[in-house]
C-alpha cells in the first residue's frame, strides 16, 4: 500500500464528495443533511487554500481521505486559531490514514503560525476522539443537544491542540 499525501486540487472534488457525501447521508460526524455538489466542494476548497491548508491523502493512487482547515472565528483576535476537519473513505479506515493527514494538517499550521486548533466532534464517536488524542487534542467543552439530525439531537464535543508553547 502506498500512501501519498498532498495539496487539494479542485479536480479532487469528485473524489472529496464521495468520501464526504457518505458521512453526510449516513453518519452524525457532520451536521449537513444534503449532499454536496463538487462545484461547491471546489469552492469550498477555493475559499480555504489562499490562507490554510487542505490536504488530500492517496492510497495506491486514488483520494481515500482528505483534512483541512478552516478560521475558527471571523473576528481578528482569533487569526491565530483554526478549526479542523478529517474525513476518510470508508473502505481506508483503520490503517493509518486520518493520523497521517491530521499530522500532516497540524505541521502546516505549526508553519503557519496557527497557535490553536479545535476539532469538534458530534458525539458519540469514540473514533473520532480516539484520533483527536492521538493527535495531541484534549477535550476543551462540550455542548449539549448543539445539532439535529436524523431526527435526533446531537452532542458535539470541541477537542484543542495547542501547536506552540
Amino acid at each position: 500500500m502506498s500512501i501519498a499525501i498532498r495539496d487539494a486540487l479542485p479536480s479532487d472534488a469528485d473524489a472529496i464528495c464521495a468520501i464526504y457525501n457518505h458521512h453526510v447521508r449516513e453518519t452524525i460526524v457532520t451536521f449537513e443533511e444534503v449532499d454536496v455538489t463538487a462545484e461547491d466542494m471546489r469552492g469550498r476548497i477555493a475559499q480555504v487554500t489562499p490562507v490554510l491548508p487542505w490536504l488530500v491523502a492517496e492510497k495506491d493512487g486514488d483520494v481515500a481521505g482528505y483534512a483541512y482547515a478552516g478560521r475558527f472565528i471571523d473576528r481578528s483576535g482569533y487569526r491565530f486559531c483554526a478549526l479542523s476537519s478529517v474525513y476518510v473513505d470508508e473502505a481506508a479506515r483503520r490503517c493509518g490514514l486520518g493520523t497521517a493527514l491530521y499530522s500532516a494538517l497540524l505541521e502546516r499550521l505549526r508553519l503557519k503560525s496557527i497557535h490553536s486548533v479545535v476539532g469538534i466532534i458530534a458525539l458519540p464517536n469514540p473514533a473520532s476522539i480516539a484520533l483527536h488524542e492521538k493527535c495531541g487534542f484534549k477535550k476543551a467543552g462540550h455542548l449539549t443537544e448543539a445539532g439535529y439530525k436524523f431526527g435526533r439531537w446531537i452532542d458535539a464535543g470541541y477537542w484543542q491542540a495547542l501547536l506552540s508553547p
